[in-house]
């Protein structure tokens, strides 16, 4: 179903298609808030049950959620990440972290291709404010798709939106397994400052073989299920046959 479709006053429809023009394109950032209703009823000239009737379509379509007492957030940027978090919620979590695999390697690699010096400096900066926020650092499944988050940040330097949407439809998942307890972090905050900086470089040198290799040296070991948890190594057996076969994972 098309959100262009959606039942309503036409104030309605010009209104989402307003709101969601600031979503897609990235004005109003994933996991931001979105003005309040009072700034909305002003910004586009209508009245309050026409902004309701717009957020509450846009919810519907899981690009948007309100949380009572704080806000609206950006919760997708496209209903694609949206449909995508529901068709992957019928399918086995390990399978998901597999996916998830293959499009963080995809985006390093791209990133290593596409990325612009604005960007560069934008992973530099959340690399260097991960190293100073210490035992803090380690990411979350929450914190990977941040605005400003480094994983998000490699992601977006892809140059590939259709990416970006399948990336946050798969952490959503994950994210919502990570507070079921189902998904847990398998890495230490100095393992992973030194997977990142691994990752950082290879795209500074624009080394794209360096950037999918590091991507996947450290996306192997920094989530893992937690029936695995006892036997769930920093070292899988993905990232030990790279090490043998003679990758530099510390560069």
């Amino acid at each position: 179903m098309s959100i262009s479709t959606t039942r309503g006053s036409q104030k309605a429809r010009d209104t989402l298609e307003f709101l969601r023009g600031k979503i897609s394109s990235n004005e109003w950032r994933v996991g931001e808030l979105i003005p309040k209703e009072p700034e909305l009823m002003q910004l586009i000239g209508v009245g309050k049950s026409t902004v309701r009737e717009a957020v509450r379509s846009l919810a519907a379509f899981g690009m948007l959620e309100t949380v009572p007492g704080v806000g609206t957030f950006v919760r997708a940027r496209t209903p694609v990440s949206s449909i995508l978090t529901e068709f992957l919620a019928d399918h086995d979590l390990e399978e998901v972290l597999v996916y998830r695999r293959s499009l963080e390697n995809e985006a390093a690699q791209h990133a290593a291709v596409h990325r612009t010096e604005e960007q560069l400096a934008g992973l530099r900066a959340a690399h260097e404010r991960s190293l100073a926020a210490g035992g803090q650092a380690v990411d979350t499944c929450e914190r990977s798709t941040a605005p400003g988050s480094f994983h998000l940040l490699v992601v977006e330097a892809s140059g590939s939106k259709l990416l970006k949407d399948l990336y946050l439809g798969v952490m959503s998942i994950l994210e919502r397994a990570s507070v079921e307890g189902r998904v847990i972090l398998g890495t230490t905050t100095e393992t992973m400052h030194r997977d990142h900086g691994a990752v950082l470089e290879a795209i500074a040198a624009r080394d794209v073989r360096n950037a999918a290799h590091s991507m996947a040296l450290h996306v192997d070991r920094d989530l893992g299920l937690r029936t695995d948890m006892l036997e769930f190594n920093p070292q899988t057996e993905r990232a030990t046959s790279l090490i043998d076969a003679g990758f530099d994972t510390d560069a």
